[in-house]
């Protein structure tokens, strides 16, 4: 990206020799994510968050119309439903079960002629579930109705298909798989319907208006060419470090997994301890250089039991009381058992505490 940032400046959408440089790199960028998903290149549109690529979708739908969704969507798709419902859309939400996952059934029962929007996100983004997109993006085709997938969460940690899935727009985040922050892209399916957020020049083919920045987009390509070849390696190495962690929490009494008996993305551990205060642990946590979080970094810092957690039924006491902790290709087995041991340490003393001023 350094270049981009520097000598090689220039606005994509102009017609002189920087312009052209930089256009370039960027539809080079836009290639390499089109790869990843196998799809089309003309089909992404470059935008600068996962958030703005789900509200994009969203933002067009009228009064009168219906939206479906899961009870546990990204706030980026939760909060905008709420804003339709201000105008007149009708939100159904549909809620997962207790293992973080939601019936393909259950979504498609809430769809009818008066639908316009189905949104179902690929992983959940607290506790790492995998949701049935594909079953449902199946059946919503088979009822006209479009299907929005966030699958954020999941680029770089397993392998995601457009056409797999048979959906009709996906988001994605470039910060999810070793991107930089602010580069994001939304695909969507040539001949699905789609009518721009932001208005004004004709950039990314009159969808998506805004001067391009070229740096941001080199930087998503590279991920993007990454994911690719070492997503695999990744997902193995992540997954040992989950497995090695779980394994761990064993030393420690009374601690439930969410979704552990469900498909899960293979770098994640959501747990519940019990009697703990999550807020609290994660302060040890951090003071010890451990980075977790009571969870999704969205909405760090507020201390309410999170949408997930309610939607799946998990009480107020449990939901409280769990943390979300995350592995990457830079971490190693020495830090899983330095976390183990904290974790262990700060478990006991809370729970000491507790008890004696209970």
């Amino acid at each position: 990206m350094l270049p981009w940032l520097g000598e090689l400046w220039g606005n994509a959408s102009s017609a002189h020799a920087f312009g052209r440089r930089a256009r370039e790199a960027t539809e080079a960028a836009r290639d390499a994510v089109a790869s990843l998903l196998g799809g089309r290149p003309e089909e992404v549109v470059l935008t600068a968050s996962g958030t703005e690529a789900n509200n994009a979708v969203l933002h067009a739908l009228a009064p009168g119309d219906a939206l479906v969704l899961s009870a546990f969507e990204h706030p980026s798709i939760d909060r905008m439903a709420g804003r339709l419902a201000e105008r007149g859309v009708e939100v159904r939400r549909v809620r997962p079960d207790r293992d973080g996952v939601v019936s393909a059934e259950a979504m498609l029962e809430a769809v009818d002629e008066r639908t316009r929007l189905v949104c179902l996100m690929l992983a959940n983004n607290e506790v790492g579930t995998l949701q049935p997109v594909s079953a449902v993006a199946q059946g919503c085709r088979e009822r006209g109705v479009p299907l929005l997938c966030d699958a954020v969460q999941a680029i770089g940690k397993i392998p995601v298909s457009v056409a797999a899935l048979d959906v009709d727009y996906l988001s994605l985040g470039g910060h999810k798989f070793y991107g930089p922050l602010g580069a994001a892209a939304l695909w969507i399916r040539t001949g699905a319907p789609f009518a721009p957020y932001l208005v004004g020049g004709s950039q990314e083919r009159q969808r998506r208006a805004s001067t391009v920045n070229v740096a941001a987009a080199v930087g998503l390509g590279r991920a993007a060419e990454l994911a690719a070849t070492e997503g695999e390696e990744w997902a193995s190495h992540s997954r040992r470090l989950r497995d090695r962690f779980e394994g761990g929490l064993a030393r420690l009494s009374d601690v439930t997994v969410h979704g552990a008996g469900t498909e899960r993305l293979p770098n994640t551990t959501h747990a519940a301890f019990a009697g703990v205060e999550a807020q609290s642990l994660m302060i040890r946590l951090d003071l010890a250089g451990h980075a977790v979080s009571t969870g999704s970094a969205c909405s760090s810092g507020a201390v309410h039991v999170s949408r997930t957690m309610a939607a799946m039924g998990v009480d107020a006491e449990e939901a409280v009381s769990s943390l979300r902790v995350s592995f990457g290709k830079g971490n190693t087995e020495a830090e899983v058992d330095g976390l183990l041991a904290t974790l262990e340490e700060a478990v006991t003393a809370l729970r000491e505490a507790r008890t004696a001023t209970a």
